[in-house]
Order: C-alpha cells, then structure tokens, then sequence
C-alpha cells in the first residue's frame, strides 16, 4: 500500500436518529474532539460560524509518536443534512480528505465516515521518506488509527442519539 495511491478507510454505523441531529453534531467542529484519540479540538476561520463550501477551519492535534500540530482545512462538500467533507490544506493537492455521509435508513440513518491520505504532503510524509521500505506497514498501521478514532465518533454519534430518546 502507498501513500501515493491516496489509500482510504470507511466505517459506517446505523444511527436512531434523524439526519438533522446528526447534521447538528457535525456541524461543531469540536465535535469529533470527544470521541477521537488524535484531535483535540478547533475553531472556524474568516468569520465563518459552521460549515459552508469553501468555509476554513483551524484544526489541532496530538499523536504519541509525532507530538502536536495545527492544520488548516477547507470544507470541499456541503450538502446539509447529507454530506460534509473538507481538505486538509490545499484542497487541490490536500494532505487528507475527510467525509461524513447520512442516508436515511429504517429506524433512523446510515452514518459514514471516510478518509483519504494523500495526495498532498502530510506530517505521514517525512516518517515514508526516513523508512520507504517500511511503506506499506506505516500506512497500514496510519489507516488502522485512522478508523478507529473514525468508529469513536459514530460510536459517539450513536450514544448521544440513543440518550436523546
């Protein structure tokens, strides 16, 4: 697997609830921060108050192994209720692309997130580069973080649904 190839994970969870609720947790950009083990928190920029096409926000970290850091991203799909999905820096040539989904479903709607390495520059991008014959097991290993800070927040999604009821 490489980092060139924009390697991707999904994770998808059945939520009782309806896709306004889950639009209205989305739609903070700390929400993620309770549930995710790496992100801890962010704020909107320019004057924007929730997401927009085209709308940024400052987005902080923490990983054991590569410390803290910022980002910037740029929403790059807003349909309400549906979908959000922002770039990490450059939205043309972005170091990871996030997306949340909501399908209506029985019994409430189908949450899905994924997320896209690559293909711009990250942070993932020195580690390849001190070890490339390591590649494929650092991006593996990076994916398998990856969903399980993305099964955390539906995890998430789903026990504020159900306490709501």
């Amino acid at each position: 697997m490489r980092y060139a190839d924009c390697p991707t994970v999904e994770v998808h969870a059945q939520i009782p609830a309806d896709a306004a609720f889950v639009w209205g947790l989305l739609c903070d950009v700390n929400f993620s921060s309770r549930y995710s083990k790496e992100f801890v928190g962010g704020e909107w920029l320019d004057g924007a108050t929730g997401p927009a096409l085209g709308a940024r926000f400052l987005g902080r970290n923490r990983h054991p192994s590569a410390g803290e850091w910022e980002s910037v991203s740029v929403v790059t799909a807003c349909e309400p209720g549906r979908v959000l999905e922002w770039a990490v820096g450059d939205p043309a040539f972005p170091a990871a692309v996030w997306r949340f989904e909501i399908a209506e479903a029985e019994d409430g709607v189908v949450v899905t997130q994924r997320a896209q390495m690559g293909p711009g520059p990250s942070g993932l991008t020195r580690v390849i580069e001190a070890s490339p014959k390591l590649e494929d097991r650092i991006v593996e290993r990076r994916l398998a973080e990856y969903q399980e800070n993305m099964q955390a927040n539906l995890d998430g999604i789903r026990d504020l649904a159900t306490a709501s009821k």
